[in-house]
């Protein structure tokens, strides 16, 4: 008996690893970043409030529940590369605008 195709190996470096168990991966992944972006707003908020600083991390957070759906709905690459991508945009933003 075959594997149904959603449990064949990923070809490449993840030979471990399912399309399922990626997608899962990802989705803890991001959960966990959506919490410490939450953590870090939190403390940001409670340095100093501002617009700006609710602007770049609120983004984060929305960021974090995008890519959480694209990972459910199989779009793993894509979702791994704007988490990537723009966590280190907020990251740069908190670091170049917030004073």
């Amino acid at each position: 008996m075959d594997a149904p195709a959603d449990e064949q190996p990923l070809p490449g470096r993840l030979r471990k690893l399912t399309p399922r168990q990626a997608r899962r991966v990802r989705i803890v992944l991001a959960s966990v970043l959506m919490a410490a972006m939450a953590v870090v707003l939190v403390v940001r908020l409670a340095s100093r409030t501002s617009v700006l600083v609710v602007g770049v991390y609120g983004a984060a957070l929305i960021l974090c529940g995008i890519v959480i759906e694209l990972s459910r709905n199989g779009r793993t690459r894509l979702g791994s590369w704007l988490l990537g991508v723009g966590l280190a945009a907020a990251l740069a933003a908190d670091w170049l605008l917030l004073p």
